[in-house]
């Protein structure tokens, strides 16, 4: 078989097709978000990354990812801190609920419409669902209470580096 320029021109192109759609695009889904040296928590800060930044996976770890923003800065991402969808307007744009504005952070998959509604307590309809079943009132102060509380980024990231979860979990064999 004889083997043409256009033959080989045809597979080029089509390696460059294949490595571009090898690339995986994330969003940044978590305030705080900074790119590490290497692939570990304790690891210098190569770069701050602002939520919503959209980052192409460059190689994967495990539980972190080598990204590329789109400025070209790149460096390890604990994986829980992107999705594979822009965060919703819906719930980024809450008024932060129980958790302030460090809920924009979570990294809990749940339905848009669900984490919105929590994020903003009962909806219309719920409430009014509770009035005309005789909910008590006291159930209904409750949550108000608990809606009113606010957790600040600081010490959002003292417990879970405290109890040890997400990107300062410990992996088994002592590796981190």
């Amino acid at each position: 078989m004889r083997i043409t320029r256009s033959m080989v021109a045809g597979l080029a192109l089509l390696l460059i097709a294949a490595t571009a759609m090898a690339e995986e695009k994330r969003w940044v889904s978590s305030e705080g978000t900074t790119l590490k040296a290497e692939a570990s928590a304790t690891s210098e800060n190569v770069a701050d990354v602002l939520v919503g930044a959209e980052v192409t996976v460059v190689e994967s770890g495990g539980r972190w990812l080598k990204v590329r923003t789109t400025a070209g800065k790149e460096g390890w991402v604990y994986a829980g801190r992107v999705s594979e969808t822009p965060p919703a307007s819906e719930v980024a744009g809450g008024d932060g609920g129980i958790f302030g504005d460090s809920m924009k952070s979570s990294q809990i998959k749940t339905a848009k419409a669900d984490s919105a509604r929590s994020i903003r307590g009962l909806s219309p309809g719920a409430a009014q669902y509770a009035k005309d079943r005789g909910t008590p009132e006291i159930y209904k102060k409750s949550l108000d209470v608990v809606l009113s509380r606010k957790v600040s980024p600081n010490e959002l990231k003292a417990f879970l580096k405290e109890g040890k979860i997400g990107e300062y979990a410990q992996i088994q064999g002592g590796k981190k």
